[in-house]
């Protein structure tokens, strides 16, 4: 059950973040200035919360849905991020001839390392919603850890 809450972050889909009025122009205003006082993860959630203060988004169905519009922003990062990371760990294995020298191959790292990640990812988020004892506060609350962390991730896998 706790993990079909947390699907719903992702199966709600743009819909909901259309509705409220999302826009991602706050978090890329803020990733543009990153690094000259502040960290790039200080910009999670800079969308959702400047949405979530409109007459729209003070409600569970509009805090849902701008948490959502940021959710898929920061997917869509992660994803290209990890596209690009594996590129690279793929071409660092040719370069270094891991396999050849028994060396750690990195693409096979990077993939596992991922895909641990998800399975922390989700189960963080499943207890995140737990907290809130079925209340209408759980779906918003396992939205804003799957942005987090989703956030998080998309920059780690930048550098």
């Amino acid at each position: 059950m706790k993990l079909c809450a947390v699907a719903f972050v992702f199966l709600a889909g743009p819909a909901l973040a259309q509705s409220v009025g999302y826009s991602d122009a706050r978090t890329m205003q803020c990733l543009s200035f990153a690094g000259e006082e502040y960290g790039a993860d200080a910009c999670i959630g800079e969308s959702a919360n400047l949405c979530m203060e409109s007459a729209d988004g003070g409600t569970t169905y509009g805090m849902m849905g701008c948490l959502d519009g940021e959710l898929q922003f920061w997917d869509r990062k992660l994803n290209a991020n990890y596209r690009v990371a594996m590129a690279n760990a793929k071409q660092s294995d040719i370069d270094t001839e891991a396999k050849k020298y028994g060396r750690p191959s990195q693409a096979e790292a990077l993939r596992d390392m991922q895909r641990a990640w998800i399975t922390f990812r989700d189960a963080s988020c499943a207890y995140e919603h737990s907290r809130w004892g079925g209340g209408t506060g759980a779906g918003p609350a396992a939205a804003a850890c799957m942005m987090r962390l989703t956030g998080t991730q998309a920059l780690v896998l930048a550098q």
